[in-house]
């Protein structure tokens, strides 16, 4: 408030001010719009069925009218033919196959990706795993101990690591390093083996 009466006074002092700056107005809560009647009903708009960017189209010819319907009566698989006779006679060029080569199609990869599943079958497995199934009760330190030898884990961890068996205890490694690993488990009293 004291800033609004500075400002009308310095206004008025001034007059080459007040031409640059124009009348100060105070406005608190106006309404800028006319309160609706609360007796009149709201105006009810009529949407289009579907939205349509391009906005309304002329209607369809009575030739348009006439081929659609011939094809509504044909069989089914008659029907089924129109899309590839069209593209022929329209000249479209044929769609070309997309290779899947190095994506990952997971269930939908039909054909390619069973194909795929048999090539890798045949290749011999070089990256295994080794999961701690079991071990005995009074043998846990052991196999804890072991366990800290080849995964570099703190006494915490491989605590944490064994109790929640079975468990996957390294992955990625070769087949002669699991089969040491496995044998190193057997003998501190746990049974472990290769994925």
């Amino acid at each position: 408030m004291k800033f609004i009466a500075l400002a009308r006074s310095v206004c008025a002092h001034h007059p080459a001010f007040r031409e640059i700056t124009g009348p100060l107005q105070v406005r608190y809560f106006q309404h800028d719009f006319v309160p609706r009647d609360p007796k009149t009903k709201p105006k009810k708009y009529k949407y289009p069925l579907y939205y349509d960017p391009y906005g309304p189209r002329p209607p369809p010819s009575e030739k348009v009218i006439e081929i659609a319907e011939r094809i509504a009566a044909l069989p089914p698989e008659e029907r089924s033919q129109i899309g590839s006779a069209l593209g022929y006679k329209l000249k479209h060029p044929k769609l070309q196959p997309i290779s899947t080569e190095g994506m990952d199609l997971g269930s939908q990869g039909g054909e390619a990706a069973a194909g795929a599943a048999k090539v890798e079958e045949k290749k011999e497995k070089t990256a295994f795993d080794v999961k701690l199934e079991k071990f005995d009760a009074a043998a846990k330190i052991k196999v804890i101990k072991e366990v800290r030898a080849f995964t570099n884990l703190g006494l915490k961890e491989a605590k944490d690591l064994v109790e929640k068996v079975p468990c996957v205890l390294k992955q990625g490694v070769t087949k002669d390093e699991a089969n040491g690993i496995i044998e190193k488990i057997k003998a501190a009293g746990g049974v472990a083996v290769m994925e």
